[in-house]
């Protein structure tokens, strides 16, 4: 049985994805304030989805000759596991009358295809038009969750489902800004510095304006900009102040801390409002 529980296999090792997930989880969760039997459902089918990709990605390297066949079986264990327990969610939720959450599903098909596809050519890492694409699949939890909550469906589950994709969005494109800063051999001057990251800042800055007209027209809470707010803070400071020599881990961990941070703000907001 020690074959089977290989972390590596059954959890998905790239850590500050769970972010992607388990915010719009928990802000759709909160803004229905409610969580019922078939919220916790919800949670598991959603988790389940979101790990069952790693045994899945073992067993496409495996068969691609990028892993060794021996991970197969382990790959097939967990497979099953997550499987189980997605499966028998999604019947808890559909046997309550949630059977419309099935069709947030389909987006995530030819997303979760097309990085198998990737993984299979050896062509997954630095694809953030994929990534950003995955974290907009991810968000779909933020409005099933608010609408399982609520027990009905309501119009301002697209507006979490928008909100939380276009802050994941700024956030990946943030990251890579990062990302290529440690790779310089020293720190480039204010322009280029400027030229690197102002994607990352234009994304940011979408993000606050949006909320900001938003909640000047009653159409969002008013004071939901502030964590939009702290995120163009944290992406103007890091365009400034470049992530040379910082290793990967410590970047993920700033990011997790900003992305934490804003997942707070904006749900004490949303329910402020």
């Amino acid at each position: 049985m020690k074959a089977f529980f290989k972390k590596q296999i059954a959890f998905p090792q790239d850590h500050g994805s769970w972010v992607f997930i388990l915010s719009p989880l928990l802000i759709g969760i909160f803004a229905s304030r409610t969580f019922t039997l078939a919220s916790f459902s919800l949670c598991l089918a959603a988790m389940a989805a979101f790990v069952i990709r790693q045994p899945v990605t073992i067993a496409v390297k495996a068969y691609s000759g990028r892993r060794p066949r021996t991970d197969l079986p382990a790959a097939r264990f967990w497979l099953t596991v997550y499987g189980v327990i997605l499966l028998s969610a999604l019947a808890y939720l559909v046997s309550q009358g949630f059977y419309d959450l099935l069709y947030l599903a389909i987006p995530g098909i030819p997303v979760f295809l097309w990085h198998l596809y990737l993984v299979s050519r050896r062509a997954e890492r630095r694809q953030a038009g994929v990534e950003i694409l995955a974290t907009g699949v991810l968000s779909l939890v933020a409005p099933a969750a608010y609408w399982v909550g609520l027990r009905q469906y309501a119009p301002t589950g697209w507006w979490l489902w928008l909100l939380t994709w276009l802050q994941s969005a700024a956030s990946i494109v943030y990251a890579y800004v990062r990302l290529n800063q440690r790779e310089q051999a020293q720190s480039p001057g204010r322009t280029a510095l400027w030229k690197m990251g102002q994607r990352a800042f234009w994304y940011a800055s979408f993000n606050l304006v949006l909320t900001l007209v938003a909640g000047l027209f009653a159409w969002l809470p008013r004071w939901l900009f502030i964590p939009y707010l702290l995120q163009l803070g944290e992406t103007l400071w890091g365009i400034f102040h470049p992530a040379i020599r910082w290793k990967p881990t410590t970047i993920g961990i700033r990011q997790l801390i900003i992305s934490t941070a804003w997942t707070i703000l904006f749900i004490v907001f949303w329910l402020a409002g």
